[in-house]
């Protein structure tokens, strides 16, 4: 059988799914909806925890010191006038010398802002292990769906996808002060 021949038969079942195919697209002169930005809120991209009752500024009391690497997701349009959104965040978690045992949980937050007002946020706990003999972890959190509204005057670039460590009133403070931050 000449090769010719050969490729067209085997070529004719995946001709026939390219009808189907060209409909899972976007329509004509349709685009894909605009997206928010993402960003670490700074100052809470860091988190050190100290041990409970010391001083807080040497080595050896440090628990576990945290770090947010960055943000991913995909956005898509939703019911008319939402656009809806999956989130994940991407953190890299180092075990100190204070620390006891191989188990952390670690409250992390994703907020939806437009401009400087927040209009969503969502808290949780991170949790991870440690593998014996292992002082540093990548760890991704769980996906987070967020819905957005939009509308013909404005899409999903209005808004900001922030993330970071929900850090307590002192953890804040010390971060800002390490930034030089007020």
């Amino acid at each position: 059988m000449p090769v010719c021949q050969t490729v067209a038969r085997r070529a004719a079942p995946l001709l026939m799914l390219l009808p189907v195919l060209a409909g899972c697209g976007p329509q004509r002169n349709e685009f894909a909806p605009a997206c928010p930005a993402v960003n670490v809120l700074e100052p809470t991209g860091d988190l050190i925890e100290y041990r409970p009752n010391s001083s807080g500024r040497d080595l050896t009391d440090v628990v576990l010191q945290g770090r947010v690497l960055g943000i991913g997701g995909k956005c898509q349009a939703g019911d008319k006038g939402r656009l809806d959104v999956t989130v994940t965040t991407h953190f890299v978690l180092a075990r100190g010398p204070a620390m006891q045992g191989n188990d952390v949980i670690v409250p992390i937050f994703v907020a939806v802002s437009e401009g400087e007002r927040i209009l969503t946020k969502k808290v949780w706990r991170l949790t991870a292990s440690f593998p014996r003999n292992v002082d540093r972890i990548p760890v991704d959190s769980a996906p987070v769906e967020l819905t957005i509204p939009v509308d013909p005057g404005k899409s999903g670039a209005a808004y900001t996808i922030l993330a970071g460590f929900q850090l307590t009133p002192e953890q804040l403070q010390a971060n800002r002060a390490r930034h030089g931050e007020r």
